[in-house]
């Protein structure tokens, strides 16, 4: 049974740095692809980074910069070190991942199998 359990969220103000956990069991990790979306009240849910499974990333345009998503395939766990946190980004933060054969790192939420349970992320201002 796979089991994605994501931690590190929490409240901080705008301007600070948070990073995010997300352990996986159940599963070979390193043959995964892994992302973080994130979803407001009343918004859909975005994608935030993408990780493929040697590593290379990717990141919308809003949090390029900010933003970094990395892997341990020793430890299972796909990390999110999000920096110069703004107000609007708070939200439940959720990590996804998906098995490729291939070196992709998709954007939509349709195209990932499983999912964490997520993690509140509020920014005060």
């Amino acid at each position: 049974q796979v089991q994605l359990v994501e931690s590190g969220g929490g409240l901080v103000q705008a301007g600070d740095s948070l990073t995010l956990s997300c352990a996986a069991s159940g599963l070979t990790f390193s043959t995964y692809v892994g992302a973080w979306f994130r979803q407001a009240p009343g918004m859909e849910r975005e994608f935030v980074a993408g990780i493929s499974r040697s590593g290379s990333t990717l990141y919308p345009y809003s949090v390029q910069g900010r933003f970094t998503i990395s892997r341990d395939n020793a430890k299972n766990t796909i990390y999110l070190q999000m920096n110069s946190l703004k107000p609007e980004e708070t939200a439940v933060y959720y990590c996804a991942a998906v098995q490729r054969s291939y070196d992709v790192k998709p954007t939509h939420r349709d195209d990932y199998d499983y999912w964490g349970q997520g993690t509140q992320v509020t920014v005060s201002s």
